[in-house]
């Protein structure tokens, strides 16, 4: 039967979510679900997954139906199933995507992110807009002019199209952006200009010996296309670079952090910008750390989540940004980024990476470690007891219970074992919390990889900020996230 599929996961999550009757809430999770990627409603449950049961006549769902039709603009007609389960009624709706995004309650537009419905921004509504037309803001038309544009980039561009064979030119590059679309009507697009015009977008670099003291400095405005190169002689500049000698001729390179991974993150956040912000792609580099932040969030139907797998589907801000450093090898765009970050990072253990996805700034931050104690480590087993507080010291007996609840009690650490800055791990749980209002510690450990004695004591060092705080009771409450107080 199809809820025991639901009962399976014992919990609402992307695609499901469980509802004790039909009233307004079961709407708006129907029009989020048209602006994902679809998913169940079972009417007749409670949070929990287990089975409460609805009361329905011949006339009830015939009654809904009408309802989310009358409510919804454009109007949506779901699936409706009955069943009964132990001598209970259930009604499963099911919500196909909707084609044209998004869909409105009531003037009111909402989305599934991880096991809940959340409100869209007008910016938000304005993008699925645009996706759903197959638009982006890099394809609207400008008034630079082709002439104008910088030759050096134009020729470094036409260089490597030919060198890589994604695309066959004409010989005549003004002719072959009219085909790739990055002149459109005679008008070179906000793409072009990006690529090889001025413009005031622009990449901030600045090697950092602390949080608040800079050494070295520098604003770079140049063509994006040529921006990327320049960006990396900067970072090159600023991380140590080793020698190794493994008896050939030749010594081998090898430096702080694998440059591919760099690059590709350097590309993504250049290419994922929101140009809409005139914010510029900052990047910070420290002794042991580099931190690559742009203005935008992950596309809708994308999650952090998705990025940690190998089969995500990729999506696009800037279509004609994607298409340009692909013809020229700079990218792949088929949602292998992540794939291949893993994979150059594995001849670098020492070095661990943390996207992070803010709701209007993305952050890409790479750290150097030293040897990972086994305390931080991913358990095998998360147990979820919680004791009344840590222990300077914790003897073997104590790290591994065998099984504990997700309380989280009040605890004020001291106040010299607080930092003054937000560590990688901190900022991980916000963004989680961010997501998840109700995430459980022991989902924390997983996903960021520390024990849940790591997870319990940074929480408290963020509620002792005034950064996070817990709303109602531990079982049934949820966290309470305040960002705007932390300066990205």
């Amino acid at each position: 039967m199809v809820y025991q599929k639901y009962k399976i996961l014992g919990k609402e999550t992307g695609e499901v979510e469980f509802k004790s009757s039909f009233g307004k809430e079961v709407i708006e999770s129907v029009v989020a679900f048209s602006n994902y990627k679809g998913g169940r409603i079972v009417i007749g449950c409670n949070n929990q997954g287990e089975i409460t049961g609805v009361t329905i006549s011949d006339e009830s769902i015939p009654t809904w139906i009408n309802e989310i039709k009358q409510n919804t603009q454009p109007a949506v007609f779901p699936d409706f199933e009955h069943q009964m389960i132990e001598d209970k009624t259930i009604v499963i709706v099911k919500v196909d995507e909707f084609p044209l995004k998004p869909v409105a309650f009531k003037d009111r537009y909402f989305v599934r992110r991880a096991n809940s419905n959340h409100l869209l921004t007008i910016d938000e509504i304005a993008e699925m807009r645009f996706i759903s037309l197959s638009y982006s803001f890099d394809s609207f038309e400008v008034d630079t002019k082709y002439e104008d544009l910088d030759q050096t980039a134009l020729s470094l561009f036409y260089k490597r199209l030919k060198e890589t064979g994604r695309y066959v030119s004409s010989g005549d590059l003004q002719d072959d952006f009219e085909k790739l679309g990055l002149i459109n009507n005679g008008k070179v697009t906000r793409a072009t200009q990006l690529l090889f015009g001025r413009h005031r977008t622009g990449i901030h670099l600045g090697r950092f010996k602390a949080r608040d003291t800079i050494i070295d400095d520098v604003v770079i405005r140049s063509p994006l296309y040529l921006a990327v190169e320049e960006a990396m002689i900067f970072i090159k500049k600023h991380i140590s670079l080793a020698y190794e000698f493994t008896g050939e001729l030749r010594r081998k390179e090898r430096w702080q952090y694998p440059l591919q991974a760099i690059r590709e993150s350097l590309l993504n956040a250049v290419i994922h910008k929101d140009y809409t912000n005139h914010t510029d792609v900052i990047i910070k580099i420290f002794d042991d750390s580099i931190e690559i932040t742009n203005p935008g969030h992950l596309m809708t139907g994308l999650t952090l989540s998705d990025l940690q797998t190998n089969n995500y589907k990729p999506l696009h801000r800037n279509k004609l940004l994607v298409e340009a450093f692909y013809l020229t090898g700079d990218i792949e765009k088929y949602g292998t980024g992540f794939i291949r970050l893993r994979k150059w990072l594995k001849e670098y253990p020492k070095v661990t990476y943390n996207f992070t996805d803010w709701g209007g700034v993305m952050e890409m931050e790479y750290r150097v470690a030293d040897e990972v104690p086994d305390d931080d480590k991913t358990p095998n087993e998360v147990s979820d007891e919680v004791p009344d507080r840590v222990p300077d010291e914790v003897s073997d007996e104590d790290k591994c219970p065998e099984k504990v609840p997700d309380e989280v009690p009040d605890i004020v650490p001291d106040e010299d074992k607080v930092p003054d800055n937000l560590t990688a791990n901190q900022k991980s749980i916000l963004n989680f919390m961010l997501q998840n209002k109700r995430i459980s510690m022991s989902e924390l450990s997983v996903k960021i990889g520390i024990s849940k004695r790591k997870i319990l004591d940074n929480i408290n060092k963020l509620r002792d900020k005034n950064l996070l705080k817990r709303e109602g009771n531990n079982k049934s409450g949820h966290w309470q996230v305040n960002v705007t107080m932390y300066s990205l």
